[in-house]
């Protein structure tokens, strides 16, 4: 309980004045406030333990200045303790926490800043004060670091050479590879947009066999039917584009992918051509080498301007050129379907030329227009499917959109040179393929 100014607290005794002072006007005797030697009165000493508070000595094992600091954690009083701590300026919270310094002696001198620390109350004020300036600092170090973690994303983009583990031809290791450029993902994470722009310049590709056949579910791929649960082959094929895409190199999906397509009659009952559904360039493969850096470079017998290593082997998802996609020799794999002619427009109006659009995979259904992604002369056969009734075949072997027609709609692989395609094997892969298709994203 609190002692009235001027009397002596249980246990306290009266101070004999220091030598050489005055009588009436002692030196030693200033802060009749908070000096627990002089509280209230000159010459009045707190006991062991107690404080000096406001004139009043107060026992410190109460805490009584110690529960005002402590009404500190309520927030308002936060900053009634931090007047407090003002009063201890905040020594006096200081002297408060002489309670604190209990232990150490009534010195208070320096004590008050030791004794802040042991102060219970006050003590607890201060963890609250330190939270403040922590949240502070705390809210702004995650900014800063987000800043560098951004930075490093680009160096994960980098990673993305990592993705040219796919060159090594392993194909099953390969995902796992772009998976290694899963870094862009770190920073896709991290910044999604920077992670989009670690999958940068990465614009086209052939789809590869094994693409084909894990996506199908089929060991013979998709054939003419490219819907893949979408309601139009062109949607669908746009899917499919997208998922290898993704799976090439993660956040890579996200980019706007297009089919190579061209189809009789598109959602609004209008024919579709393939060089209109793919944007304006510039375009690069998997590895970030140059396609084409326009249409008009784009649509020739091969691209112009075409590095020099893709030019006359377009390139899978994983940047491998198609001839020779495993290391074990060249394969007969270049019959890619367009439905397109030598312009990038829709091969005839006859649905038969894109498998009905790309929605049968019916053998008998058609003979679909093919590019290929390679020069390659179509051996003992003549070739270029033909429709009963006749029809159009051949093309220049040369030509990556329109090369011949395929011998049918049906789902198949071939990937032996035995000639072109044969009537008897009315699938999409008879003349040397398996019904790949280009993919191309509308920017870079």
């Amino acid at each position: 309980a609190a002692v009235a100014p001027g009397t002596l607290a249980a246990g306290a005794r009266r101070a004999e004045p220091r030598r050489g002072s005055r009588v009436g006007a002692p030196l030693w005797c200033v802060d009749l406030a908070t000096d627990s030697n002089n509280c209230g009165t000159c010459g009045t000493v707190c006991g062991l333990g107690a404080s000096c508070v406001n004139g009043a000595c107060v026992p410190g094992g109460t805490g009584g200045a110690g529960t005002t600091g402590g009404a500190g954690p309520t927030g308002g009083a936060g900053t009634t303790g931090g007047a407090g701590t003002t009063g201890g300026a905040g020594p006096t919270g200081g002297a408060g926490t002489t309670g604190g310094v209990e232990p150490a002696s009534g010195t208070g001198g320096g004590q008050p800043t030791g004794g802040i620390g042991p102060t219970g109350g006050t003590g607890g004020v201060e963890p609250t004060g330190g939270i403040g300036p922590t949240g502070g600092t705390g809210g702004v170090e995650p900014t800063g670091g987000a800043g560098p973690t951004g930075g490093v994303e680009p160096t994960g983009g980098a990673g993305t050479t990592g993705g040219v583990e796919p060159t090594g031809g392993t194909d099953g290791d390969e995902p796992t590879g772009g998976t290694g450029g899963a870094e862009p993902t770190g920073g896709q994470g991290t910044g999604g947009g920077t992670g989009g722009g670690s999958t940068d310049p990465f614009s086209f590709f052939m789809t590869s066999i094994e693409a084909m056949q894990r996506l199908s579910g089929s060991a013979d791929g998709f054939g003419g039917d490219l819907r893949y649960g979408e309601a139009d082959g062109l949607a669908g094929a746009d899917k499919i584009c997208a998922e290898i895409a993704e799976y090439s190199m993660p956040g890579a999906g996200a980019k706007q992918w297009r089919a190579f397509l061209s189809v009789t009659a598109g959602p609004d009952g209008n024919p579709v051509h393939a060089r209109d559904r793919i944007g304006e360039g510039p375009w690069y493969d998997r590895l970030g080498r140059l396609v084409a850096a326009n249409l008009t470079d784009l649509l020739n017998e091969r691209p112009v301007g075409a590095d020099s290593d893709i030019a006359n082997d377009l390139p899978n998802e994983y940047g491998v050129p198609n001839h020779d996609p495993d290391g074990t020799g060249d394969v007969d794999n270049h019959d890619v379907l367009t439905g397109t002619n030598e312009t990038g427009s829709l091969f005839d109006a006859d649905p038969r030329y894109t498998c009905n659009d790309w929605t049968s995979a019916v053998g008998s259904a058609g003979t679909p227009r093919c590019g290929h992604s390679w020069p390659a002369m179509t051996g003992g056969r003549p070739g270029g499917g033909t429709l009963p009734g006749g029809g159009q075949g051949m093309g220049s072997m040369n030509n990556w959109m329109s090369a011949l027609n395929e011998a049918g709609c049906a789902p198949g692989i071939n990937l032996i040179q035995d000639g072109g395609p044969n009537p008897t094997n009315p699938t999409v892969g008879s003349g040397g393929g398996y019904g790949a298709i280009y993919c191309f994203s509308l920017t870079p």
